[in-house]
């Protein structure tokens, strides 16, 4: 039996690996999703986020952090209840990422413009939740960038009624490149080990939003680029940054 190698050391080399694997797959689909994303700031729209479970992890990494741009919005379930009026027992259902017919509601409360884009993060990328949004998105004319791993996404049974999944809407897909269930370091069980999705997946999006910056400048344009609101002068540089879109960055409820 081969000895199974755990620790910080070994998750360090694994993670590695990983990031560089990444980079190497995506360098078309990170060029395509920044393009997505330049567009939609150029014309003025919001990139709005969608994730849930880890995956929110990646949605918070577009919208709303320092060094990132402005005109992003992050889409949570939590909206169903902090902005759209239902009963917070409905946040307790663990399996209410897979409920059919939430899209509309969550889309609504978004309060999208014809020239907004999507982007909307699924490990998976199979789960009822995730399908309806980038079918309601989609279908209204939206861009969608899909942000999934492609190796998961093709090894499970498509759960949405339709057969489709996250990837196969999309108009740029990011793969993150983890493993079917995430977890990269094996246990003796047969289980394993430390997600390696989050790490990836933030990767991705940053390295997207790295290059729509640099197209916008090349294209003449003053990117709306957040700084951190704790150093002296951030939060008022931000609110006035933020001006421009009032009433449609939405943050998780807020």
């Amino acid at each position: 039996m081969s000895r199974i190698t755990l620790g910080a050391d070994r998750f360090a080399d694994v993670a590695r690996t990983a990031v560089d694997r990444v980079v190497a797959a995506n360098e078309d689909a990170v060029a395509a999703a920044a393009r997505l994303f330049a567009d939609c700031v150029a014309a003025d729209g919001v990139i709005h986020a969608f994730g849930t479970g880890h995956s929110q992890a990646a949605a918070l990494e577009v919208a709303g952090r320092a060094g990132g741009l402005v005109p992003t919005s992050r889409i949570s379930l939590a909206d169903l209840v902090l902005r759209g009026g239902e009963d917070p027992a409905v946040l307790r259902d663990p399996l209410l990422e897979r409920a059919p017919g939430l899209a509309d509601r969550l889309y609504a409360l978004a309060t999208p413009r014809p020239q907004d884009l999507f982007v909307v993060i699924s490990h998976s990328g199979v789960n009822n939740a995730v399908v309806d949004l980038a079918l309601k998105v989609t279908g209204a004319g939206h861009p969608l960038v899909a942000l999934t791993s492609l190796e998961h996404t093709r090894a499970v049974p498509a759960l949405h009624p339709s057969g489709r999944r996250l990837a196969d809407l999309a108009d740029a897909v990011l793969d993150n490149g983890a493993p079917t269930g995430d977890a990269v370091l094996p246990l003796p069980d047969g289980a394993a080990l430390c997600g390696i999705s989050t790490l990836t997946s933030s990767l991705l999006v940053q390295m997207t939003v790295a290059e729509a910056v640099a197209l916008l400048l090349a294209e003449g344009h003053e990117p709306p680029v957040y700084v951190s609101a704790n150093i002296p002068g951030g939060h008022e540089r931000n609110a006035l940054l933020e001006e421009r879109y009032a009433g449609r960055l939405h943050r998780g409820g807020h």
